[in-house]
C-alpha cells in the first residue's frame, strides 16, 4: 500500500476514534456535575421523599458488580464470565472463546477464497468473530431478563400470600422456587440452596443480585433490607413493590410502541447499503469488483463501514430509553 494511502488511513483512523471518544464520554462532564448538584440538594433537604430517594440511588449504586467497572484483562474476563452466567445457558470462556475464533476463521477463509483480498477478508474476519457472539450473548441476556421481568411480580404476589398466612420469609422463598417456572424459579432456587448452607438471606440475595444485575431484582432486595431494619407490615410493602412492578412493566412496552417505528427506521437504513451491495454484486460482479482488488477502495469501504458503525450507534442511543 503507498504511503499516502496509509497515512490517509492512519488520518482517518485517528479521526474516528476521537469521535467515537466525543460520542461515548462527552456528556460525563455534565453528567457528573448534575450527579454532584443533585447529592447537595438531597444533603440540604428537608423532604423526607428527597432523603428516601438519595438513599434508595446509594443502595442501588453500592448493590452493582463491582467487576464490571474495574480495571485489567482480569476483570474483563470476569465481566464476561458473569455475561454468559446471565444467559442461563451454560456458556463457558472457553466455548465463547473457541466459538469466536472459528467463526472468525471460517469468514475470512471463505472470503478470501471467494475474492483474494487478504486485508478485507481479516477485517470481516475480526469483525463477525468477535461481533456475532457477542450479540447473540445480549440477545440471550435480554431475552432471559425480560422472561425474569415477566414473571418477578407474580412471585411477589406469591410471597405476600404465603407471609399472609403465616408462614416464615426463608419459607415462601422456598415455595416461589417450586411454584414458579423459568428464571424466577431457578433464582429463588439458588436464593434457598444459600440459605439451607449457612448463609443469611441478605447474603443469598446480594450474590443473586449482583448475578443479574436487573434493576427490577434490586429493588426487591432493597425493600427487603429495609423492611428488616425499620420493622413494619413486610406484605403489605412487597404487594406495593409488585404493583409499581407491574406499571413499570407497562411503561416499558408503551414505550416500546411508541418507539417502534423509529427502530423500524434505523434498521431498514442501517441495512438498506448492505442489501443494495450484495444485490449488485450477485447481478455484475465486475461492477463492484474493485472493492475487492484495488486497495484504495478497499480503504474507501473499511471507512464506509466504519461510518455506517458510527450512524448505527448514534441512532440505537436515539432510539434508547432509560426507565
Amino acid at each position: 500500500m503507498p504511503m499516502i494511502q496509509m497515512m490517509l488511513l492512519a488520518v482517518g483512523l485517528f479521526v474516528l476514534a476521537g469521535i467515537g471518544y466525543v460520542l461515548v464520554f462527552a456528556g460525563s462532564a455534565s453528567k457528573a456535575g448534575q450527579r454532584r448538584l443533585q447529592q447537595l440538594r438531597y444533603r440540604h433537604s428537608e423532604s423526607t421523599d428527597a432523603k428516601v430517594e438519595s438513599q434508595l440511588k446509594k443502595a442501588i449504586a453500592a448493590r452493582k458488580p463491582k467487576l464490571q467497572v474495574t480495571a485489567g484483562s482480569g476483570s474483563k474476563i470476569d465481566a464476561l464470565a458473569i455475561r454468559l452466567d446471565r444467559t442461563g445457558k451454560g456458556w463457558t470462556l472457553s466455548q465463547y472463546a473457541y466459538t469466536s475464533l472459528g467463526l472468525g476463521l471460517v469468514i475470512a477463509l471463505l472470503l478470501f477464497l471467494k475474492t483474494g483480498s487478504l486485508p478485507l477478508s481479516l477485517a470481516v474476519g475480526v469483525f463477525v468473530g468477535a461481533g456475532l457472539p457477542h450479540l447473540v450473548v445480549n440477545r440471550a441476556i435480554k431475552k432471559r431478563t425480560n422472561q425474569f421481568n415477566t414473571k418477578f411480580p407474580d412471585a411477589i404476589e406469591l410471597l405476600v400470600r404465603g407471609l399472609r398466612s403465616g408462614l416464615p420469609v426463608t419459607e415462601t422463598l422456598g415455595v416461589v422456587a417450586q411454584e414458579v417456572p423459568g428464571p424466577v424459579g431457578q433464582e429463588f432456587k439458588m436464593i434457598v440452596e444459600r440459605i439451607k448452607i449457612g448463609r443469611t438471606m441478605e447474603e443469598s440475595l446480594q450474590v443473586t443480585a449482583d448475578r443479574l444485575g436487573i434493576a427490577e431484582f434490586n429493588f426487591f432486595c432493597i425493600t427487603l433490607a429495609i423492611q428488616r431494619e425499620t420493622g413494619g407490615n413486610l406484605a403489605e410493602t412487597l404487594s406495593n413493590l409488585a404493583e409499581v412492578l407491574r406499571k413499570r412493566a407497562q411503561m416499558k412496552l408503551k414505550i416500546k410502541a411508541m418507539s417502534s417505528e423509529s427502530k423500524a427506521s434505523a434498521y431498514i437504513v442501517g441495512a438498506l447499503p448492505f442489501i443494495v451491495f450484495v444485490m449488485i454484486w450477485w447481478i455484475n460482479p465486475g461492477y463492484v469488483g474493485g472493492f475487492f482488488e484495488d486497495d484504495r477502495l478497499i480503504v474507501t469501504g473499511l471507512g464506509g463501514l466504519t461510518w455506517m458503525g458510527v450512524g448505527v450507534f448514534i441512532m440505537a442511543k436515539m432510539v434508547s430509553f432509560e426507565i
